[in-house]
């Protein structure tokens, strides 16, 4: 039984506030922490990328508030999304801070927990499967592999005032990191390919784009670094969207386990496969 699973689990007490991730969309990716958390909460304030059906697991009594962040569209801001955690906590309320992913990975955990802690109100965290590693496995597509990479780097396309960051390294990353694994990062699409290449990196590499990831409506582009932007134009996909990219991209030709689901013949060689697809 499901309530055995949660006999020795932490208890949301009133007053508190667990930072919750709630995956990259699949509900059956949700920890059994997460699900005993929702289960217990009396207010749950979500994000935009979370699944509905992961809100389904909270009492019928619980209140559900919106506070989702997307790119271009009206949101509310960090501070008040914050504040208003505290204010939910102060007034003796279970409160549960859903978000999509993993809270501490680009998910702006860190910000809302320094936020109780400068207001003393006590936190959880409790991790979840951020989807530049859960959302490329539901797309077939290994982060690392023991043949093809030992390293792998994680960005954000954008920072808080919805440009490329000033900060990345592209030289640096460029040379240095064999996978690259990109969040937020489609609609810059063409600036991010065009330092990576002139970093040195290969107009003929793979890169995948894996939009609603791990969700019904996932799709997955594979094309190379010099003809992206072309691709994602002609392709009519939008975010939300993960972008990876380096040779483990061919690997999904072998690993596309979803897609076999569906009748794919996987290969039992990738590196022999070529080409590019939607699916």
């Amino acid at each position: 039984m499901i309530e055995n699973a949660f006999a020795h689990l932490p208890v949301l007490e009133p007053g508190t506030v667990w930072l919750v991730g709630a995956g990259p969309g699949d509900p059956g990716l949700l920890t059994l922490l997460a699900a005993k958390g929702l289960s217990e909460a009396d207010v749950v304030v979500h994000d935009a990328l979370v699944n509905e059906e992961c809100l389904k697991l909270a009492r019928p009594d619980t209140a559900l508030e919106y506070a989702g962040k997307r790119g271009g569209k009206p949101s509310a801001k960090q501070r008040d999304i914050s504040l208003r955690l505290v204010e939910l906590a102060r007034s003796g309320k279970r409160v549960l801070r859903l978000k999509g992913g993993d809270p501490f990975v680009f998910g702006r955990g860190g910000e809302e927990a320094l936020t109780l802690v400068e207001h003393n109100v006590p936190f959880r965290i409790v991790p979840g499967i951020t989807a530049g590693i859960g959302g490329l496995a539901y797309a077939g597509i290994p982060v690392t592999h023991r043949d093809i990479n030992h390293a792998v780097t994680f960005l954000t396309g954008h920072d808080s005032s919805g440009i490329v960051p000033d900060a990345i390294n592209w030289d640096a990353i460029g040379r240095g990191s064999p996978v690259i694994v990109m969040y937020m990062a489609m609609k810059h699409i063409a600036q991010i390919s065009a330092s990576l290449i002139a970093a040195g990196r290969r107009a003929d590499e793979p890169v995948a784009f894996v939009c609603n990831a791990a969700t019904s409506g996932q799709q997955v582009l594979e094309t190379t670094l010099g003809e992206a932007v072309a691709a994602v134009e002609a392709s009519g996909l939008e975010p939300p969207a993960i972008v990876v990219v380096g040779e483990v991209v061919r690997l999904r030709s072998s690993l596309d386990w979803l897609g076999a689901l569906a009748g794919r013949r996987l290969q039992p060689d990738p590196f022999r496969q070529g080409g590019k697809e939607t699916a």
